[in-house]
């Protein structure tokens, strides 16, 4: 990989068929999608046979124009925050796009990182299916929503997937973003499932392929650090509950009485993560200034060097 004060650099679109390892981010979890970047590879029985690339929520100047803006949101309005932690989720389905609408791609956020081979995953039979992906977990499971978070893309079955055109119309209250993201708009005959274990949500075992630190509060390189997250309204059904909600931000701001992220309650899943920053540092694709930048942002933890001194090496 190329990089570029830490970051490679990944403009343009792709002109081979080769497959791809997208992970979109933005300024908030740069160290993590680098970390997921370096993990891919890492991982891999075959590394030259793939290629994985950043897709960077600062490169797409049309989230600009919507800042401050209400969109649709399970049914009600919610305001666009370009300085949200998730302000990247459109950018999950840019990857046929970028792709010239031609090959395999697998997108992931920059909170997933290779434990396993993740060409297993870009190889594997699709059995026809334009997406494979996973479930969510617990009440969204039984709503029949979808987890995009990891993606298995047969792109030139995707030449619907248009960002910006989709984006526009959650403002213009034609698509709902839960409805888009859960993927509840798609044909669910062209979707098919994969393992749960290349998509554990905060679960390691010796069965992961792709571990996602899927809990916003405790990712491992935020612990300490003030919330900086807008949380999850989960009271659909319950009308009220929502509205107090809403003026409670409009009131004291977003991030209000939303607790500092915690501590991991797995220390492997912690020791994991900067066992991989740790390798990234000694092999020079991510600079200690870099991470010292980081950290004057909040956007990584403040004992980042101690953890990374105390951290074991990782096991070939």
């Amino acid at each position: 990989m190329t990089a570029t004060n830490g970051v490679e650099t990944n403009s343009g679109p792709i002109t081979s068929e080769r497959p791809t390892v997208f992970i979109h981010t933005n300024h908030r979890q740069k160290i993590g999608a680098l970390v997921s970047q370096y993990s891919m590879k890492r991982n891999a029985a075959n590394p030259d046979e793939f290629d994985v690339r950043l897709i960077d929520h600062a490169d797409y100047s049309f989230f600009e124009e919507y800042e401050g803006r209400e969109y649709l949101r399970d049914g009600a309005s919610r305001v666009w925050r370009n300085e949200d932690l998730q302000s990247f989720t459109p950018l999950r389905f840019m990857p046929p796009e970028l792709m010239g609408y031609q090959g395999r791609a697998v997108i992931t956020d920059p909170d997933v990182f290779a434990v396993g081979d993740v060409m297993e995953l870009l190889t594997r039979d699709m059995q026809g299916n334009a997406i494979v992906c996973r479930p969510r977990s617990g009440a969204k499971a039984f709503e029949g929503i979808l987890a995009t978070s990891v993606m298995l893309l047969d792109c030139a079955q995707l030449t619907h997937w248009k960002v910006r055109e989709q984006f526009d119309q959650l403002f213009e209250r034609t698509l709902d973003y839960s409805d888009w993201i859960g993927l509840k708009k798609e044909d669910r005959s062209k979707i098919g499932l994969f393992e749960y274990e290349w998509n554990d949500f905060d679960k390691l075992t010796e069965k992961t392929k792709l571990i996602h630190n899927t809990k916003r509060k405790t990712q491992p390189w935020k612990t300490g650090l003030p919330a900086d997250y807008i949380p999850a309204e989960k009271f659909k059904f319950f009308p009220p509950l929502r509205w107090f909600l809403r003026a409670r931000r409009k009131v004291f701001g977003d991030y209000a009485f939303v607790p500092d992220y915690q501590p991991h309650p797995d220390r492997k899943q912690e020791a994991l993560f900067f066992g991989l920053l740790r390798e990234c540092v000694e092999k020079g694709l991510v600079s200690e200034d870099f991470i010292r930048d980081e950290m004057s942002k909040n956007h990584v933890r403040h004992d980042a060097f101690e953890v990374l001194d105390r951290v074991d090496p990782l096991a070939a």
